[in-house]
């Protein structure tokens, strides 16, 4: 159930049909997933676990309209899209999108778009998961004066999840090479091996199309493509995309940035790497809703906020009036 009363989901759809519209004056919200927990975890107080993630889906299903992400758009640049549409989104590629998000997903018929960075797959780990499994059992002080990150106090799990999320955001825009030897060198000290199970296996990657779940590209390494050559961004865009289509046996048409903040993570030039890539659309990280007016190969997204069934949903709600035009 979505926690809603009758009168609250009544509220809810009401307010979304008047501020979403419909047609060619229409807004269409991408949601932005991660990882589905199958229990909570203190070190990623982000991310939804499994109840709290199918309570999400139930409100979603009870009160929008959840359509597949390409035909998401097409309508809305169509004119034909319907009030209160939303679109369903995970990056990265983690296991647990196969485990415990998509049971959660096929219960209630509901179509998501999984963008994977194909590299991860059958055994990696991202280097900033690398950083958080070693916060997570580093000692209580964590020297780092040798990264010009001084001594970091970790008493408890606050500590931690905030060291970890300070180490990310200091060396996440670092050459790709560099942040992965520099997290493989952080787990060493601390005596942490790479997790080998996060990430998906091709063959669940491979499945998940004829569960309904599409499969979208996201580069091969997850590089700040700002950051890269950029040939290197080209190859990064078009390997992607031949990999998981090797995989799948299928089309790969999406495509989201990796961080994706406009002008910050990615430019004009890697949008145009992508429209050449053939890809149809693209996903960035900009904040709104998309209008009949957005780039196709810019659709912003947003993420979900509260537990609380009732501050989520009209949260949703209110996302339609920040319609975003963001470009590179």
């Amino acid at each position: 159930m979505s926690g809603l009363s009758t009168l609250e989901s009544g509220l809810i759809r009401a307010g979304g049909t008047l501020l979403s519209r419909r047609g060619a004056h229409a807004s269409l919200l991408v949601l932005i997933y991660h990882r589905v927990l199958p229990v909570p975890d203190p070190m990623l107080p982000a991310e939804p676990d499994a109840a709290a993630f199918a309570r999400q889906m139930d409100l979603l299903a009870q009160n929008f309209v959840v359509l597949p992400l390409r035909e998401g758009v097409t309508r809305l640049r169509s004119g034909t899209l319907p009030a209160r549409s939303v679109c369903i989104t995970f990056d990265d590629g983690y296991a647990n999108n196969f485990t415990v998000a998509l049971p959660i997903l096929r219960k209630r018929a509901l179509p998501a778009t999984v963008f994977v960075a194909p590299a991860y797959l059958d055994g990696g780990c991202m280097f900033n998961d690398l950083i958080f499994e070693a916060c997570r059992a580093a000692p209580e002080v964590l020297d780092l004066t040798g990264f010009g990150l001084g001594r970091l106090a970790l008493a408890g799990t606050t500590e931690r999840l905030r060291a970890a999320q300070h180490i990310v955001d200091q060396w996440k825009y670092l050459p790709r090479e560099e942040r992965r030897q520099r997290a493989e060198h952080l787990a060493e000290r601390v005596g942490v091996a790479p997790p080998t199970d996060l990430m998906m296996t091709g063959d669940q990657v491979a499945r998940m199309p004829r569960e309904g779940i599409e499969i979208g590209a996201h580069t091969m390494t997850h590089p700040i493509l700002a950051r890269t050559p950029e040939g290197e961004a080209r190859d990064e865009i078009l390997e992607s995309r031949r990999r998981l289509e090797d995989i799948t046996g299928a089309s790969v048409l999406s495509f989201a940035y990796p961080n994706g903040k406009p002008g910050r993570d990615y430019a004009r030039e890697h949008v145009n790497a992508v429209r050449d890539a053939g890809f149809e659309l693209a996903v960035s990280t900009s904040w709104g809703a998309a209008t009949a007016q957005t780039d196709p190969f810019q659709i912003p997204r947003i993420a979900p906020w509260d537990r609380q069934p009732l501050r989520y949903a009209a949260r949703m709600v209110n996302a339609y009036r920040e319609r975003s035009f963001a470009c590179a």
